[in-house]
């Protein structure tokens, strides 16, 4: 595939959807790229924003799983754990669905619809009063910002493929990590000064901002000609082609499994930092301090991956992320347990999660752009709902030490070598001689 770069300006020449198309050729078989209509750098913060209000769902939650615990009478203390992976749950399975939604009737209305089914889900986790209604809720806002995770990565998938989707995809994770490094720290905030309830509040105001600003930006990138209508053989040939294809379904198991290693840290992350390091409040500002790193791997593989590529840079990241989840495991197991070499390594596996992420989910969607929303739907689902049920088995196994976290870094990246390797038919680091590979 020879690609020409599209450069946002404000050149005129807009389709009256506010998109300027592109044409690419892949060996006689011509692909149209649209230009969002806006500039690149709100392109790429409505685009991480929406998809942070996922990590935001999720972190804010860290500090106030004790009081949501005492709260609703939940005795056992790894059943906190459920209110993180409900909504994963949530969030990974409904993404199956809405991949064919997006492509028949366009990015913008399962946008918009995922949006404001969150905003709905947030109000009612508000008023909840038992723990199964909570759950409920949480199911709700995964299913909400499903959709609108489905409708973002088709967006992207839409106005950019190669090396620089990649280039993208890492600024929108840069501004996406950038949640993480805030959202504990806000969620203690807020319990300092009103009850956890208030966190879903902060939920609220929160999604119905991206929906209306996505909804009065955001145009429509899925022209009227491209759309596939909503038939049976046609959602049967869209979903067997994801999944038939060798690097969509090789890098999304992958993936899930490197979800599975991420899951499992934040499911454990509050009893390990302050059960078994007793740092007490000041488990949000450490908790911060990894998530900044995880931000600058992500900039930093953002200037990297169109010179090095992303075969390079995250199969290179893999291997040291297994290297040091096994280092975490080793340590803890060998009664050498102590927080300053916990942290460091724990900083160097995050880091890797951030040359990582990016790159497997543009590589996964690279060959797949007549069905971004099928292949969308497909990856999010298995890496998502994959890795929820993975962080969740591990995160059963926590038993106050940081062995069974280690275990999952070193176990679930050594799977996911083994899925690259199926991927690029036993090859790392090099892409395979085929239309589209960019490396």
């Amino acid at each position: 595939m020879v690609l020409t770069q599209v450069k946002h300006t404000s050149d005129p020449s807009y389709s009256s959807a506010g998109e300027k198309t592109d044409q690419r050729s892949d060996g006689g078989d011509s692909e149209v790229l649209r230009n969002p209509g806006i500039p690149l750098a709100e392109f790429i913060t409505i685009i991480a924003m929406i998809m942070a209000l996922n990590a935001l769902a999720i972190d804010v939650m860290l500090p106030a799983l004790p009081a949501i615990g005492d709260a609703l009478n939940i005795i056992e203390e790894n059943d906190r754990q459920l209110v993180l992976v409900s909504y994963l749950a949530g969030f990974g399975g409904a993404q199956l669905f809405f991949g064919p939604l997006t492509d028949s009737l366009g990015r913008r209305r399962v946008l918009v619809g995922g949006l404001a089914l969150y905003c709905v889900a947030s109000v009612a986790a508000i008023f909840t009063q038992d723990l199964d209604q909570l759950l409920l809720a949480r199911v709700l806002q995964g299913v909400g910002c499903a959709g609108a995770r489905v409708a973002t990565l088709s967006i992207v998938r839409d106005c950019y493929t190669g090396r620089r989707m990649g280039k993208i995809m890492s600024l929108v994770m840069m501004v996406f990590m950038a949640v993480p490094v805030i959202a504990p720290a806000i969620g203690q905030a807020i319990l300092l000064v009103a009850g956890w309830r208030w966190i879903f509040t902060l939920l609220l105001v929160s999604g119905f901002t991206m929906l209306v600003w996505s909804g009065l930006r955001l145009p429509e990138t899925l022209s009227q000609q491209n759309r596939r209508p909503i038939e049976f053989s046609k959602v049967y040939e869209a979903y067997k082609t994801a999944i038939t294809t060798r690097a969509c379904i090789g890098y999304a198991v992958g993936t899930a499994f490197i979800f599975g290693g991420l899951f499992a840290f934040l499911a454990m992350s509050q009893q390990v930092f302050v059960d078994v390091f007793d740092l007490g409040k000041l488990f949000p500002v450490v908790f911060a301090s990894i998530a900044i790193t995880m931000a600058i791997a992500s900039f930093t593989n953002a200037q990297l991956v169109e010179a090095i590529g992303m075969r390079r840079l995250s199969h290179a990241a893999l291997l040291v992320y297994t290297l040091f989840g096994f280092a975490i495991f080793a340590v803890s197991a060998l009664g050498y347990e102590n927080f300053w070499v916990f942290l460091v390594l724990i900083t160097i596996v995050m880091m890797c999660f951030g040359f990582v992420g990016a790159n497997f989910n543009a590589m996964a969607m690279e060959p797949l752009g007549k069905i971004a929303g099928t292949a969308a739907s497909v990856i999010g689902f298995i890496s998502t709902l994959g890795g929820a049920i993975l962080g969740y088995v591990m995160g059963q196994l926590y038993d106050g030490t940081t062995a069974p976290l280690g275990l999952a870094f070193t176990v679930y990246g050594l799977v996911a070598i083994g899925c690259v390797l199926f991927a690029e038919r036993g090859r790392m680091f090099h892409a395979l001689e085929r239309s589209g590979a960019q490396d």
